[in-house]
């Protein structure tokens, strides 16, 4: 693969200390990163971008290096990975501007669009509220919940989509195999290079110790959402399939997979928080830190307001609670492909690369 002529300054720094990481090769089993890099001589801008992807910032490479400042080379190989891997994805997304306007102005788009939806949503009770309906749905109807959130969940998965189709041919992506998918997905499931490639944890928030709770964090998060994920899903095929609509009693599988996950989650997210505030700033990219915040505190409220609507839906604090929630979730939906969260995507498209290329 040829190397291109014009990189952008985080490519071109990211190209300077990879060339030197691959001469010297100590950190050569620290996670799936420094095996890509030892596999080539040569870097092109897609391999760097693959690479950083492959990066979890664990930050273990950092404090075992000789070259870091006060050296002359100052290496600083996380914080040059995370801006490549940052650049990576809000490249591909569509639309690109979009992206740059949150990264700039993520606690002041959150706020707007957070109180924004809640206000119309309250404002809509009375236009949605049907006399028959029974809980939520008596304050907003499921027709109009539907279609409302149908679409909101489908243009982020559309704009998703569209990026990673444009990143995966960059990459120089091919055909994939069901082995790749197996190998990719076990990786992101298990958070393996979280871990740091020797297993004892990651140096994100304890420097020189090594510590589990950063990837212990991220499985609450990951394995949290995915169940209130499940729970929505549940709920779908309940209503549809079987003619069961909502509400459901405390016992069934939607109220137990929410309970569990929404637990999960909100846990998850101000743990993420309490780590980041003892984490090493300068071993992350600068430019985004305010807006991987504003993300995690969004994602957390999502969690914790449709827990208290699970405590207090039979209260006269539901329709307010409800409003508050339900915009909460449209503005996750709608800025999902701009958050944080997208990388997660893009990650996964490396490791299926790095599958492939680790398979020949």
């Amino acid at each position: 693969m040829s190397i291109e002529t014009i990189s952008t300054p985080a490519i071109t720094e990211a190209r300077r200390q990879i060339d030197i990481c691959n001469a010297c090769r100590y950190c050569e089993g620290y996670c799936s990163a420094f095996p890509a890099i030892t596999r080539l001589r040569q870097f092109s801008d897609s391999d760097i971008s693959q690479i950083a992807n492959l990066c979890h910032n664990c930050r273990g490479c950092y404090y075992a290096c000789q070259y870091t400042t006060p050296h002359e080379f100052d290496l600083n190989l996380p914080r040059a990975l995370a801006e490549v891997r940052n650049e990576s994805w809000q490249d591909f997304i569509w639309p690109r501007g979009i992206v740059r306007l949150f990264q700039k102005q993520a606690w002041a788009t959150v706020l707007a669009t957070v109180l924004g939806f809640a206000a119309i949503f309250a404002l809509m009770r009375s236009i949605g509220s049907s006399s028959n309906g029974i809980g939520f749905y008596a304050v907003l109807s499921h027709t109009v919940m539907v279609a409302i959130f149908l679409p909101a969940f489908l243009l982020p998965v559309f704009s998703i989509g569209l990026g990673l189709r444009s990143y995966w041919r960059d990459l120089g992506g091919q055909r994939i195999k069901m082995a790749h998918l197996v190998d990719a997905f076990a990786q992101a499931a298990s958070m393996r290079n979280l871990a740091g490639g020797h297993g004892d944890g990651c140096n994100f928030e304890q420097e020189e110790r090594y510590s589990g709770a950063r990837k212990h964090a991220h499985h609450a998060v990951m394995y949290g959402f995915l169940l209130c994920f499940a729970s929505t899903s549940v709920a779908t095929l309940l209503h549809y399939v079987f003619d069961m609509p909502a509400p459901y009693p405390l016992l069934s599988a939607p109220k137990i997979l929410g309970l569990v996950g929404g637990v999960m989650l909100t846990c998850g997210c101000v743990w993420m928080l309490a780590l980041r505030r003892h984490a090493e700033a300068k071993l992350s990219d600068p430019s985004v830190r305010s807006a991987e915040t504003a993300f995690i505190v969004l994602l957390g409220f999502v969690a914790a307001t449709g827990l208290a609507l699970y405590a207090l839906g039979s209260t006269v604090w539901m329709p307010a609670l409800l409003a508050i929630h339900l915009g909460s979730v449209l503005s996750f939906f709608l800025l999902t492909p701009y958050t944080k969260m997208a990388h997660g995507f893009f990650r996964l498209a490396a490791l299926v690369r790095d599958a492939q290329q680790r398979d020949g």
